[in-house]
């Protein structure tokens, strides 16, 4: 019976201390710092994206005013 009680206080403690940890708010700035990171990371992907396809038409128009402007002089 002893062994019984004493097994009961010690969930009692370890469901004492889980909800004790739910509580405190000394993590939270960790995980809004990951939660901003994965933010940016996302956002400079699509950003990546959108400018890796528009990038071989950018350098078409460069290649292109490039060799009108050589061949104008010549």
């Amino acid at each position: 019976m002893k062994f019984i009680i004493a097994l009961e206080n010690k969930l009692e403690a370890v469901k004492n201390a889980a909800f004790s940890c739910l509580k405190k708010k000394e993590g939270q700035n960790t995980i809004e710092y990951i939660l901003m990171l994965g933010v940016v990371v996302g956002i400079a992907l699509a950003v990546g994206v959108a400018v890796k396809k528009m990038l071989p038409d950018v350098f078409e128009n460069v290649k292109a005013k490039i060799l009108g402007g050589v061949n104008s002089i010549e």
